[in-house]
């Protein structure tokens, strides 16, 4: 199956799921996230801005603030499809832009280098079992994740995890999926 009928497939699953099972869903990936030693030792925390359909990402950054870790959120840059993270402490420090997306204001944060972060969560719609990801087309964390040295996970139910997804040279797997039943990976 090709990766955009793959991505809008899962995205109308997603949608669909009622809100009582995304509220446990959710609730079970971020309570495993936090028992993490990844997230534990992790001092500066790469992770997007969620929205629609996506998994809560606003109350693991807030939990983030409360243990006085960096939070990172990336700032897309779509003529060379480059992104670059900014750290913020405060959700006003978001505004939003195309798609919806909210990413950082420049003027009122300061950036941080991706090679000084701990932790990356890597936003996906469709996973493997080896961390091989469909994202939402823009090919973003494929040019970013080659200059981490970060350890790499995507939070997602086991309902986003197919046996097998169509990739390319460039694709690169995270190393852990987060989901409501466990932690997959090395």
């Amino acid at each position: 199956m090709k990766k955009q009928t793959l991505r809008i497939n899962m995205i109308q699953q997603l949608n669909e799921l009622p809100q009582y099972k995304r509220n446990d869903i959710q609730l079970k990936q971020q309570q495993l996230l936090f028992q993490l030693d990844l997230w534990k030792n992790a001092s500066i925390i790469g992770i997007t801005v969620s929205k629609g359909f996506e998994w809560d990402t606003k109350q693991i950054i807030q939990q983030g603030w409360k243990e006085n870790k960096v939070i990172a959120v990336p700032k897309c840059y779509p003529t060379d499809k480059t992104m670059t993270y900014y750290q913020i402490t405060s959700f006003e420090q978001l505004e939003v832009v195309y798609a919806g997306i909210e990413e950082p204001i420049i003027e009122r944060t300061s950036s941080v280098k991706v090679e000084l972060l701990d932790l990356c969560i890597v936003p996906g719609v469709v996973f493997d079992k080896s961390g091989y990801r469909i994202g939402f087309g823009g090919g973003y964390y494929d040019r970013m994740l080659p200059s981490t040295q970060a350890p790499t996970l995507s939070i997602c139910s086991e309902l986003q995890i197919v046996p097998s997804l169509p990739k390319e040279s460039h694709d690169l797997p995270v190393d852990y999926l987060v989901t409501e039943k466990g932690i997959i990976g090395s």
